[in-house]
């Protein structure tokens, strides 16, 4: 027995109402406190006090697959998806199927003839159906059939008997009943109900890309020092103690230990920082950061899934497995739903046979409205047509229609204005959030040092200082000489050549003017001993031994960041910075922007527990980031908004992007939020009048089945066109 979380590995699912029936049966486990499950991942994660044994079999009993998972499985390399593909084959195959059923029918519509003649239209039309749902449609009917037995019906029940029952109307008309035959209809339900699968594979198959990219961060290949010799081996084979040669431009291998030399090596995939951060002898070193220009050996000391890399893959998913409202408000329509049209369609063929005249009565005061109601039909004849009717008309293509499509157009409108919207139900939690956390780094911040003082502490003058430092950092790859070196490209102010050119590993620079020794770096590497005020990165400048000057830098603040605040706090959001950097750099920009809270020099794993911390409070959060380091984050935000100027990982873990990184557009956001979420509930609210006053009418037997499926197309025709009202406008 444990207490501990279990992970499982779902074998089956496709749709919410999977969803829902495996979540119903592990909650009814006992000692189960509780239990998610996550459609992307095909994972469930349960909590409590339950053997293992027991989940899979309670799992298994619902007609699913399941295995434990003892670590964390995760796959680097970009693997083809196989569900993807093959729901693609499905669709295209059933398509080509139905194509050729509606162009057949054609003549049938217009003129009531079935070419070329009755017999061979029934059943081409039976073939062509079956053949739709034997192939294509097999998965569905047989996720039907298990649902049925395991009294845990779907939407694949619903479609299934929409789909047998249209052809056995066939069956029944070549048997001689007199009877409309809908075999055609079948094969396009299935038909429609295979697409709608293709796009819901498609948005799930990019969801779960995030983490796969994470694990492709890290090197492939490491130099492994084995009896005084170098030896070439794979990462994967590194073990516990080994000793890695790090050159400088590579990356290092995995976490591990710095045994030998010194160098800065750039760690903004772990910290988001753009500053490198000095390392020597006994120093920690991470896994997948980048050695910039010393070489270093490094002992191994973390190898596979207990890496910085995998733990912040396992931060992701498990941030990743959580319900959202309109998810969780998805599973309750489904698990109701399904019941009560199978009710409602077994209601009315008992009805129809049970008591024709009451039935009959009620179809009676439509007889004058439309001509396609016969009273004259057999009781038998009106059950199955009504029955179907029912079948058809309920298919939800309208209310699953309502939601995507707002969210399509939504989406194609925040593309053309630079943003992207990856996660629908964030489009419900925009409107709802209360507090927007920002990373500094690369989110209000550029992302890169810049010159923002030179301090003269001699009486030498400011661009002459600019001139030697640029004169020596242009041999330099270290950022802070960059930013020297572009500081004196922007004033014009010529280089002069310098000779002996030397660099010292995360101190500084060396070189000599003439008879002049110039050095440019870190304060004990030049020889200063005072104490500077300014915050801010400091780089100093000395010749033969003497101080003349300070260049003082630091991150500069992102245009219309303040505005992007002050507008926040118009609409009483509160603000709140997380960042890996100084307090007192935090500080700072807060007090120049209006930041309400700040969380400074917060390690990669702790934010996620700051995140968790505010939606204990209440707080609904929308966090903003760029980094690696900032996607377990985002993830467990209850809507993530990622830098499109920031890490790949990011921008896959948020639920949307801001593809310019312009601040500016997260205000845009909130506006396209607010317009596409009430297009959503105006699209539901019209699809449910529908199938109210649409369902009533197939049961008195008033709605012709081919009617219902053009209500249904027409219903769906409305749910687009309201949509679509979102390209008008700005944001």
């Amino acid at each position: 027995m444990s207490n501990k979380s279990i992970e499982l590995k779902i074998k089956g699912m496709h749709c919410a109402g999977c969803v829902g029936t495996i979540e119903r049966a592990l909650n009814q486990v006992e000692g189960v406190s509780k239990a998610v499950v996550n459609l992307t991942l095909e994972k469930a994660r349960v909590a409590g006090e339950v053997r293992v044994d027991q989940l899979i079999q309670a799992i298994e009993n619902t007609g699913y697959g399941a295995k434990h998972i003892e670590q964390l499985e995760i796959s680097p390399e970009d693997k083809p998806d196989e569900n993807l593909n093959r729901s693609k084959h499905q669709m295209v195959f059933a398509w080509v199927a139905t194509t050729i059923i509606m162009l057949w029918m054609i003549p049938n519509w217009i003129s009531g003839i079935m070419w070329p003649s009755d017999t061979l239209y029934i059943y081409g039309m039976i073939s062509l159906s079956v053949i739709v749902l034997v192939f294509p449609g097999r998965e569905t009917l047989n996720s039907a059939w298990r649902s049925a037995i395991h009294f845990s019906p779907n939407m694949d029940v619903l479609i299934a008997l929409g789909s047998l029952a249209c052809l056995v109307t066939g069956g029944l008309k070549a048997a001689g009943m007199n009877i409309h035959s809908f075999a055609g209809i079948a094969g396009m339900i299935m038909a429609f109900h295979l697409t709608g699968r293709y796009i819901e594979a498609k948005a799930r198959g990019r969801s779960s890309q995030a983490i796969k990219r994470l694990m492709s961060l890290g090197a492939k290949n490491a130099i492994i020092l084995k009896e005084g010799k170098e030896i070439e081996v794979a990462v994967s084979s590194i073990q516990v103690g080994d000793i890695m040669m790090v050159k400088p431009g590579e990356k290092i291998p995995t976490d591990g230990l710095i045994i030998k030399g010194e160098s800065a090596v750039d760690e903004s995939i772990a910290t988001g920082e753009s500053l490198p951060i000095h390392k020597s002898e006994g120093d920690n070193a991470i896994g997948a950061t980048i050695n910039l220009d010393g070489s270093i050996e490094v002992e191994a000391t973390k190898i596979g899934k207990d890496t910085f890399i995998s733990q912040m893959a396992k931060l992701v998913e498990e941030a990743q497995t959580t319900k959202i409202p309109i998810q969780a408000f998805a599973d309750q329509v489904t698990a109701i739903f399904v019941p009560i049209v199978l009710g409602l369609a077994t209601v009315t063929f008992t009805a129809w046979r049970m008591s024709p005249e009451f039935m009959q009565s009620g179809m009676a005061v439509f007889v004058n409205i439309f001509p396609w109601v016969n009273l004259d039909a057999s009781p038998a004849t009106m059950a199955i047509f009504s029955a179907v009717a029912v079948l058809v008309i309920a298919c939800p293509c309208a209310l699953g229609l309502a939601t995507p499509t707002a969210l399509m157009v939504g989406s194609g409108k925040g593309a053309e204005n630079g943003i992207l919207i990856r996660n629908g139900a964030a489009i419900q939690r925009m409107n709802e959030v209360t507090t927007v956390v920002f990373d500094k780094t690369g989110t209000l911040t550029e992302g890169k040092p810049k010159v923002i003082q030179v301090k003269q502490l001699s009486d030498i003058g400011e661009n002459d200082l600019i001139r030697m430092a640029a004169s020596i950092e242009k041999h330099s790859t270290h950022p802070l000489g960059a930013a020297i070196v572009q500081l004196a490209n922007e004033k014009q102010i010529g280089l002069d050549e310098v000779n002996d050119v030397q660099g010292s590993a995360g101190k500084g620079m060396t070189g000599k003017f003439g008879s002049a020794v110039i050095k440019v770096g870190s304060a004990g590497f030049v020889g200063f001993n005072g104490e500077m005020d300014e915050t801010g990165s400091h780089v100093f400048i000395a010749v033969d031994n003497i101080v003349y000057g300070v260049f003082i830098l630091a991150d500069e603040m992102k245009d219309n960041a303040g505005e992007t605040i002050q507008s926040l706090k118009l609409h009483n959001i509160k603000t709140v910075i997380i960042t890996g950097d100084k307090k007192e750099a935090a500080h700072l920009l807060a007090d120049q922007i209006g930041i309400d809270e700040i969380y400074a020099e917060v390690l990669p794993e702790d934010k996620t527990h700051i995140i968790k911390s505010l939606q204990d409070k209440g707080e609904i959060v929308c966090m903003l980031g760029d980094g690696i380091n900032d996607a377990p984050a985002i993830a467990q935000a209850d809507v993530g908004v990622a830098m499109g100027t920031g890490t790949d990982i990011a921008m896959e873990t948020g639920d949307i992007i801001l593809v310019k990184g312009d601040l500016r557009k997260l205000n845009q956001t909130f506006s396209l939020a607010k317009k596409t979420f009430r297009k959503i509930r105006q699209n539901l609210f019209w699809a449910s009048i529908y199938n109210l006053i649409a369902i009533p009418l197939a049961i008195f037997g008033v709605l012709h089945p081919v009617l219902a499926e053009a209500a249904m197309a027409l219903s769906s025709i409305n749910v687009v066109g309201n949509s679509n009202r979102l390209h008008r406008g700005t944001l």
